[in-house]
């Protein structure tokens, strides 16, 4: 079983699924009613093959994670071939470069960061796309950033855009933990309170509700035959 998280600015969501296919993207993100074929905001993501059919089936915007760029071409970096070794230190740097104005973006105006930005950007693209040796990794590589390369550099021209997805990878953390520790569930009933208990202590972490208090209520609400608190603004 895969777990796929969900965060956004109001919700962060968890779904339990034999499947790691776009099919479990497009089931969830309609269900939403958020998302689906209507989407029209920007999908942080990384680079799995699901993401990428629902990009190409959608039409939708996507903002592919600088994280996990950086780790693939560590890879060519590492690499027993020099020619691997020579281009992936290339992009390293032009990735490097890029963050490095990321980072250094309060101490500048906001018209000499843009600039700048452009700048990394553009020399980010030129490295990934010139002088490739013609090895399958670094091909691979090339190709990426020919067919997607403005989705890595998205966040440029989309204010409020996260370069990486690492809110959502911080998300789960406690999640693949608790999976670690209890090892899941199997059955179909176990597995539904897995995806509805996560969402509820995620959510409600993420705006400062008390998770005790957010259950506590919805118990009472429950007996009662009152209305449920709500899991994304704190009612009291």
């Amino acid at each position: 079983m895969w777990t796929w998280c969900f965060r956004s600015s109001l919700y962060t969501l968890f779904k339990i699924d034999p499947s790691r296919s776009s099919r479990v993207l497009l089931e969830v993100l309609e269900v939403l009613e958020v998302l689906g074929e209507e989407f029209d905001d920007v999908l942080g993501c990384d680079y799995f093959s699901a993401y990428r059919k629902y990009l190409g089936d959608c039409n939708v915007l996507v903002q592919f994670c600088l994280a996990h760029l950086i780790r693939d071409v560590k890879f060519l970096v590492d690499h027993p071939h020099s020619k691997h070794r020579t281009y992936g230190r290339r992009v390293l740097e032009a990735v490097k470069a890029l963050f490095h104005v990321v980072h250094r973006r309060e101490n500048m105006s906001a018209q000499r960061f843009a600039r700048q930005l452009q700048a990394a950007s553009d020399e980010l693209q030129r490295q990934a796309t010139y002088r490739v040796p013609a090895v399958k990794e670094a091909q691979n590589l090339k190709r990426r950033f020919e067919k997607h390369g403005e989705s890595y550099l998205r966040f440029i021209t989309t204010p409020g855009i996260d370069p990486t997805n690492n809110i959502a990878e911080q998300a789960i953390r406690f999640v693949v933990l608790d999976r670690k520790v209890t090892q899941g569930s199997r059955s179909e009933a176990g597995q539904r309170w897995l995806e509805r208990i996560w969402t509820a202590i995620a959510t409600c972490t993420q705006h400062g509700q008390s998770v005790f208090e957010f259950l506590h209520k919805s118990v009472l609400a429950s007996f009662r035959g009152d209305q449920p608190p709500s899991l994304l603004y704190d009612t009291s």
